[in-house]
């Protein structure tokens, strides 16, 4: 049982150092993944770099929970531990999420790419302003 907050706590203290140090790349496994996060390069390294430091605070609680759970003597207080542990692992992350949440939703959203041929060109509802030689 003392496993679990351990084993939970060793990948989200590695995601946490990235993303705190900038170093997470946008993916679609590892760090915050929300729609305003996904939307662009700058808002992932933000939300992940906010969310960095309370996510290393999340591993760390659950690393000293599984350590402390399973050199603990008695099973009860074992559990107890490990119950905590697991419960504000979770709780930390979820808070960190959040934090990363607001903080992408904060970067202003990237400019549309004009459609290829249009650079320095009006492009109005009917199309490019550029006039063809026929």
């Amino acid at each position: 049982m003392s496993l679990l907050p351990l084993v939970a706590g060793l990948p989200l203290l590695a995601v946490g150092f990235l993303g705190f140090t900038e170093r997470l790349p946008r993916n679609r496994f590892g760090g915050v993944r929300t729609r305003a996060t996904m939307r662009s390069d700058e808002a992932f390294r933000v939300g992940n770099k906010v969310a960095g430091l309370p996510t290393m605070v999340a591993g760390a609680v659950g690393v000293l929970g599984g350590v402390a759970g399973l050199t603990l003597h008695t099973t009860s207080g074992g559990l107890m531990v490990v119950l905590i542990a697991t419960i504000g692992l979770f709780a930390i992350t979820l808070s960190a999420g959040v934090l990363g949440h607001r903080a992408a939703t904060a970067v202003p959203e990237p400019a549309p790419e004009l459609p290829a041929g249009c650079a320095g060109c009006r492009c109005g509802a009917g199309g490019c302003g550029v006039l063809s030689k026929a």
